[in-house]
């Protein structure tokens, strides 16, 4: 069977409306729309999605650790144990947790803009960036409220008494089990991609055939998405590390 047998009876499985025509697809449709997509060289795009397959998954791997240190903080009585919980949990979300999600944000970014997927052609991919963007603005604040506290409390604890974070113990501990539920479903979205193109990917695909209205603002070369995302995540760490955003002073 032809692709553009299939393409025309997938259209109208998916989208016959009463008294509207059904659009025709063909082959050169479907090449029109990749080719007005601005898309990376095949060893850009392979690396830009080891990237983000990388610090995404690390990401995960170091969320799930900051929730095993929060519940020995909170349910040890070894004030050692506790204190150093604490002090770990915080060097981990600085150093590898905020660096990872802010890396995990752009290099989606790069792989929405820089391939066929888009950025609000499919429910999964915008679902999943909006995810991304939550879990990241509500990380940089909870590292440097919660996380920050805590690890003040035990350093100022005298030593061999159990050090008390109150209830930033619990909190720790809620927030961290929700981040990676959170990151369990994006990683679901990114491997099943489910429900399909929104309307305006509709849209995009009935006029696949007029490139050029279609480019939008982000037409252009996936190299160019590819070193500004990898310039925004350098820009990002050096000031992070640097302690001039979110640093402790």
């Amino acid at each position: 069977m032809s692709r553009k047998v299939l393409f025309s009876q997938y259209k109208g499985k998916r989208n016959c409306t009463p008294g509207k025509p059904v659009p025709i697809f063909s082959e050169n449709n479907v090449q029109d729309e990749t080719m007005m997509t601005p898309m990376m060289t095949p060893r850009l795009r392979t690396f830009a999605l080891t990237a983000h397959v990388t610090s995404s998954v690390g990401w995960l791997g170091a969320v799930a650790s900051f929730l095993v240190l929060g519940i020995a903080g909170l349910t040890s009585h070894d004030a050692g144990i506790v204190r150093g919980a604490y002090l770990a949990m915080n060097l981990i979300g600085q150093f590898i947790i905020v660096p990872l999600s802010l890396a995990a944000l752009v290099t989606g970014l790069v792989q929405s803009l820089g391939t066929r997927w888009g950025l609000f052609r499919y429910y999964w991919v915008l679902v999943k960036f909006t995810l991304t963007i939550g879990a990241t603005v509500l990380l940089l604040l909870h590292q440097f409220t919660a996380v920050a506290g805590a690890a003040k409390r035990v350093s100022e604890a005298g030593a061999g008494t159990l050090p008390d974070v109150g209830r930033l113990g619990t909190q720790l501990v809620g927030d961290a089990a929700l981040a990676v539920l959170v990151l369990l479903v994006a990683t679901t979205l990114s491997l099943y991609k489910p429900w399909g193109r929104t309307a305006y990917g509709l849209r995009i695909l009935e006029n696949s055939g007029d490139a050029t209205s279609v480019a939008g603002p982000f037409a252009g070369t996936g190299k160019t998405y590819a070193l500004v995302g990898g310039g925004l995540v350098l820009l990002l760490a050096i000031l992070h590390l640097t302690g001039v955003v979110g640093g402790q002073h």
